[in-house]
């Protein structure tokens, strides 16, 4: 992958699973706390990335100020989604002996969670990138672009991007077909298994190119980001665990496995690290589960009391949006409105921080309400139509209420 399409695609989808069922099919809220504040501190710092990203030329070698490079690492902002999105996936099946439910059923749910809003953002985006910045340097989006990206088909086939992010869209998307797969796998092998059958072949990849470090393209990176989705699904059994399992210190744990990581990119530097994320990728993923282990079995108190307090748990009920929405906000800022404000450099950076990032998390918080939360709230376009029905009786039967006594209607 060139360095603009890893930089662009800073982000895996960062969309809750969707709640179990009664069998009514009434939905039945299970969330583990903590998971929707890790969801939405990892979406915003993709904000943060992608103001770095545009406003400072050259990724990874850029002249952004060293005191910077903290905001350089997009990429493993798409590792963490993808192992908190198995993990968040696999838990209500890890509870129900690693079944799915129904295949049907749940393509059907996921869709359902996904596509609304990611075809209410692509439209926005579209319309962003003719008017006013293309999202790519080949160009603004073409009929090909309406195509592929409406299909979600982007990480198989190639058009110019209307929305630098969305082809992390596809890539979890086809991982959401393998999902019952992989169930399987897990059900009837067990965890050692499935790791290997979602790793082994990637590491072979590896050491077999080039200089044991393979150039990624344009598309095809499901495969390769495969394993750190696997990573999560197998941590989903730690809730489902033993007691002594779940009592473990996953987060000294996570500290541990992280350690090795992170002593070889400092030592390397940062390009180094960019430059090598096919391996960082796989490296890592074992400490981001281990966290989000950690977090859903209570472990550390504080954190977990921090990440399930109202701001936290807010940012994660719409991270999905601000993933969505964020990017075409934050180029208009960078291409359109800081040239005209402010010198290049930090003082457009400044600028974007300041314009672009409320304006991103308000205007997904704003989307949310109408493309996102119907969506998630309710299971059925019948559902919907009923909800909203019982919302207008609601207000009929409150407007129609009789007045409290000594109260006089004014006319």
């Amino acid at each position: 992958m060139d360095a603009s399409r890893a930089a662009d695609g800073a982000v895996a989808l960062a969309v809750p699973p969707e709640p179990e069922e009664k069998a009514t099919g009434a939905p039945v809220r299970r969330q583990v706390p903590g998971l929707d504040g890790l969801r939405g501190l990892a979406a915003l710092y993709v904000v943060l990335f992608h103001c770095r990203l545009y406003t400072f030329r050259g990724y990874p070698n850029s002249t952004a100020p060293a005191w910077l490079d903290v905001l350089m690492f997009g990429r493993l902002a798409v590792v963490f989604f993808l192992v908190l999105s198995g993990f968040s996936l696999a838990i209500s099946p890890a509870r129900h002996g690693w079944r799915s439910g129904g295949v049907a059923a749940f393509l059907r749910r996921r869709a359902w969670r996904i596509l609304p809003p990611y075809w209410a953002a692509l439209a926005m985006s579209l319309v962003i990138s003719w008017a006013l910045v293309p999202a790519s340097h080949f160009g603004p989006p073409t009929g090909a672009s309406i195509l592929v990206y409406g299909l979600v088909a982007q990480d198989v086939v190639h058009a110019p991007t209307p929305n630098g992010a969305f082809w992390s869209i596809a890539v979890e998307a086809e991982l959401y077909v393998l999902f019952p797969l992989l169930l399987l796998v897990r059900r009837r092998f067990g965890a050692v298994a499935l790791a290997a059958c979602a790793t082994l072949p990637v590491i072979a990849l590896g050491l077999t190119a080039a200089h044991a470090n393979p150039v990624e393209g344009d598309n095809r990176l499901a495969v390769h980001l495969a394993p750190v989705f696997v990573a999560g699904v197998i941590g989903a059994g730690v809730v489902v665990a033993s007691d002594r399992v779940r009592r473990l210190p996953w987060a000294w744990f996570a500290l541990l496995a992280a350690a090795p990581v992170v002593l070889l990119g400092f030592r390397r530097g940062t390009v180094w690290t960019v430059q090598h994320y096919f391996w960082v990728d796989l490296a890592v993923a074992p400490a981001m589960t281990m966290l989000v282990a950690a977090v859903a079995t209570g472990r550390p108190g504080a954190l977990v009391r921090l990440l399930s307090t109202r701001p936290f748990r807010a940012l994660g009920d719409f991270s999905y949006s601000l993933y969505l929405i964020h990017l075409p906000l934050v180029m208009v800022v960078i291409r359109r409105v800081a040239p005209r404000v402010v010198a290049p450099g930090m003082p457009t950076f400044c600028l974007t921080l300041a314009l672009a990032l409320p304006a991103s998390v308000l205007g997904a918080w704003l989307f949310s309400r109408v493309f996102e939360m119907p969506f998630k709230r309710n299971r059925s376009w019948k559902s919907m139509i009923a909800a909203g029905r019982s919302r207008r009786g609601g207000r009929d039967a409150r407007d129609g209420a009789p007045l409290p006594e000594g109260r006089h209607a004014e006319h």
